[in-house]
């Protein structure tokens, strides 16, 4: 199957693209942030590409980044996501914040989306959830520090533990003082990252309106 196209934008439309590669036009469907993002008609374009085969259809579906593909593979995972939803939420949130959408639980992202409703919505953030806790979400996700090595390894119930509770309740402020809550939690996580695991809430909340003032 196709994993790449290299070639030049035919034609353009609102869901999807002809890339002429050799004289053989291929339909590719594409997210509109893809769309706005490879160039006008006549332009060189290369598209990474996933292949749906079905017994009617044979459907191309482009993408301007890796990133955006393997999370169009994601999103097609969770039961009710079809190809064309997954592009629609790809089109109203890149796929660089998608992680912190998730993680943050922030739903009504998801559902600026076109056909994704409350239910479907929460399904993808439910089901998504633990997924992106094993993703690098960049410099808005907390990252334990580094650990130097020890003569003797200590056991996970040794560990010291960073209260999430903390952070919720963070988030959960800054959102009642009208911030997104994906906003919220990438500034408490960015916040996190300059602090100690035993701050205070006041210090907290805070340093994450710092980051978001800064």
């Amino acid at each position: 199957m196709f994993a790449k196209l290299t070639g030049k934008i035919d034609t353009l439309m609102t869901d999807s693209l002809i890339l002429d590669v050799g004289g053989v036009g291929y339909h590719v469907f594409a997210s509109g942030r893809t769309l706005g993002l490879i160039g006008g008609i006549g332009d060189p374009a290369a598209l990474m590409i996933e292949t749906h085969v079905r017994e009617d259809h044979i459907h191309l579906f482009g993408f301007s980044s890796m990133q955006e593909r393997d999370w169009f593979r994601l999103l097609t995972g969770v039961q009710g996501v079809g190809a064309r939803s997954a592009l629609a939420i790809l089109t109203v949130c890149p796929a660089e914040r998608l992680a912190v959408v998730i993680a943050s639980n922030d739903v009504n992202v998801l559902r600026q989306a076109e056909g994704v409703g409350p239910k479907l919505a929460s399904r993808i953030a439910s089901e998504l959830k633990d997924k992106v806790q094993h993703m690098t979400l960049g410099a808005s996700v907390h990252q334990p520090p580094a650990t130097k090595p020890l003569k003797s390894a200590k056991t996970k119930s040794e560990e010291p533990a960073i209260d999430l509770s903390l952070d919720q309740d963070a988030i959960s402020a800054l959102v009642n003082l009208g911030y997104g809550r994906a906003e919220a939690f990438s500034a408490v996580m960015s916040a996190r990252q300059k602090t100690n695991d035993n701050i205070s809430f006041d210090v907290l909340l805070k340093s994450a309106l710092k980051e978001l003032a800064g």
